[in-house]
């Protein structure tokens, strides 16, 4: 490694922080939701997420899209933060100098090198490129949620080191709530749900219009205050104008199990503020697959019609969305099992270049298709078992791998196939004397 590659290296910017983008979904999301975060971000955060918009475009190699980026970030920075701007502007000059490097044009890397340099001399930096100070940790910690919920963990850290620098940051404070909660609803973990809930409600007591803290909320306490819940969603579809924070509360609503066509109307307005997001059109045609399960059969007809409409839009929007081609693919099979099977054969052959969590997915779907549809045990018990082993995808599949697993050892019992059963109770760690129980139902101890 020669001199100025070692330099860029020992830079605090989105080059040297492991940001990794697992597949061509993860890509376009970034994307998608980095200009909603850019649009209704509340607070001076825009540098950040322009400079990883930069290096985003700079994955794509579209070092142009990438540099016209970073000017924005530089500009943004100098309006937000005047009075610490040469602070704020290390990770952008950062990102600065390993795009000019790609490009080999080394006397702007240099440019950049010296102003990061200066300013690290001017905080007494004993390092000559690096510093630890608030403003880095902060730009770090909004990048990777940004990124995904999966970093919940590191970001949390990182706005931790930045309110030990400056505890009374507002916008430092709402980045660890954020964190926390992405932390609980990327693990699924209880234990991370009382700690999400307090620093929820920390926030709201000094920023009591904080929408996303609001429905962030709203998720956390969904088993502890039904009431609030409902309240804290109603706030947030009537006040936000953002549609992701929009999206979020149709999703809440959505778990209330209350009439679904609010949910609908709260997405449809989202829709109509943000019309190239295409989660929106996901969640919406989830409501109408919802809504066909109390349908008569003309209804069901008509909402398969609408659901199959909106899924092909957000296909539009959105063309590698593996949860959409999932959702179509059910639709499909309403009339064909043929064209339902065909898109799981396709995503199959995209498998490698996909998520952990798209991965355990398609699993999970080709399970249900083969055990319900075609009734091959067998098959479904592949399917489950190879996403269930998958390490590190998400925890809302890993727990619905298993609970299908569960309920297929339950049916291979019952059809006298007990050793089916016990590889089953023994691949998801089910001790023997659960297994009793799963079987013949929890015993009763005899009254005293």
């Amino acid at each position: 490694m020669g001199p100025l590659k070692e330099k860029l290296q020992s830079l605090q910017c989105h080059f040297t922080w492991s940001l990794e983008v697992r597949d061509k979904v993860d890509a376009e999301h970034n994307l998608q939701t980095l200009r909603l975060r850019l649009e209704h971000t509340s607070f001076p955060n825009r540098g950040a997420y322009l400079a990883l918009k930069a290096y985003l475009h700079h994955l794509q190699e579209d070092n142009n899209e990438a540099l016209e980026s970073l000017q924005e970030a530089e500009e943004a920075l100098r309006k937000d933060h005047p009075t610490n701007f040469s602070r704020q502007a290390l990770v952008t000059y950062g990102n600065f100098a390993w795009i000019y490097y790609h490009l080999t044009n080394y006397e702007k890397v240099e440019l950049y090198l010296e102003k990061i340099h200066e300013t690290c001399q001017a905080l007494s930096s004993p390092e000559p490129y690096s510093v630890a100070i608030p403003e880095i940790h902060a730009q770090k910690g909004w990048s990777l949620l940004a990124w995904g919920f999966r970093n919940g963990q590191e970001a949390k850290m990182c706005f931790l080191l930045a309110l030990r620098g400056d505890g009374s940051n507002g916008e430092y404070q709402a980045g660890l709530a954020y964190s926390a909660f992405a932390l609980w609803c990327h693990t699924m973990n209880e234990e991370f749900n009382e700690e999400a809930q307090r620093v929820l409600e920390e926030v709201l007591v000094h920023q009591p219009q904080n929408a996303e803290a609001k429905v962030y909320l709203a998720n956390v306490i969904m088993r502890k205050d039904r009431a609030r819940v409902k309240s804290l969603v109603e706030d947030v579809a009537q006040n936000s104008l953002n549609p992701e924070v929009l999206r979020n509360a149709a999703k809440v609503w959505g778990y209330l199990s209350l009439p679904l066509s609010w949910a609908i109307a709260v997405l449809e307005k989202a829709i109509a503020l943000g019309p190239s997001y295409h989660l929106l059109y996901y969640d919406l045609g989830v409501c109408y697959t919802k809504q066909m399960k109390e349908a008569s059969q003309e209804e069901r007809e008509e909402l398969v019609a609408k659901a199959t409409k909106i899924f092909k839009q957000a296909l539009e929007k959105d063309p590698f969305s593996v949860f959409s081609q999932l959702e179509l693919a059910k639709l499909y099979g309403e009339k064909s099992l043929a064209d339902e099977e065909e898109i799981y054969q396709n995503l199959m052959e995209d498998l490698p270049n996909l998520s952990q969590r798209c991965q355990q997915a398609i699993y999970l779907h080709w399970g249900d298709f083969l055990l319900h549809k075609k009734r091959n045990k067998e098959g479904a018990l592949e399917m489950y078992t190879k996403g269930f082993q998958i390490s590190g995808g998400h925890g809302k599949e890993q727990s619905l791998l298993k609970g299908r697993l569960l309920s297929l050892a339950k049916l291979f019992q019952k059809e006298s196939e007990t050793g089916q059963a016990n590889r089953i109770y023994e691949m998801v760690g089910l001790p023997h004397e659960e297994r009793f129980q799963s079987r013949f139902g929890r015993i009763q101890k005899p009254q005293k």
